[in-house]
């Protein structure tokens, strides 16, 4: 029997990894298998790649835009990364947990270690490349990226791979298949807590 009073609240998972290990790819695949999970889509000040969809993929804003939100509060967590700025909003990550969805963010360490003071029960999840020279490969592959660009963003990841410790989960995206069953195994795992399941029901009447 549904106790309807008491409403279940989702769960904040904090998806990190070094860029070109795959973490959007397998946070849209998850979506796509998984029910009540949302992706919380970040504002940034980066020109869009090739494909990707204003809203959909990033807010993209002016620097002054989002300078604007930082000074209203409006953003559990931003930085600068790659000399581009990406924040997360609060508003719109509240909002989509109270609904009882499963909410991902997909930000780099920095971002993840502000959204944990915040929220002291997000569920921080750190996905590994098999390798630091596959990485290099994968970020050769897309074709997005300047030779300066890609020397940058592999000098950033043996950095990143420095806060592994503070993550309670770590996946490795050797093969996107079992990556994001890995991933959604995590979330299924953690919807059977007590906590979370008296939320939606009651025992009246069995114990």
């Amino acid at each position: 029997m549904t106790n309807n009073s008491k409403q279940e609240t989702g769960d904040l998972y904090v998806i990190s990894a070094p860029s070109g290990a795959g973490k959007s790819t397998i946070c849209h695949r998850l979506m796509e298998e998984t029910p009540d999970v949302a992706f919380s889509v970040s504002h940034t000040t980066r020109a869009p790649r090739k494909g990707e969809v204003d809203g959909v993929d990033y807010h993209f804003v002016s620097h002054e835009t989002f300078m604007s939100m930082v000074d209203k509060g409006e953003f559990i967590e931003w930085a600068e990364v790659h000399g581009n700025c990406y924040g997360t909003s609060r508003a719109s990550v509240i909002a989509m947990m109270a609904r009882g969805l499963d909410v991902l963010l997909d930000i780099d360490v920095q971002g993840a270690m502000q959204v944990k003071k915040i929220f002291s029960d997000a569920v921080l999840i750190f996905i590994l490349p098999p390798s630091l020279k596959v990485l290099e490969q994968r970020l050769r592959d897309r074709g997005t990226d300047s030779e300066e660009t890609i020397r940058l963003r592999l000098e950033n990841a043996s950095k990143e791979l420095e806060y592994i410790d503070r993550y309670e989960f770590l996946i490795i995206n050797d093969q996107l298949i079992k990556a994001t069953g890995d991933l959604q195994s995590i979330i299924l795992a953690r919807r059977c807590r007590r906590e979370r399941v008296l939320a939606r029901v009651s025992l009246e009447g069995l114990i």
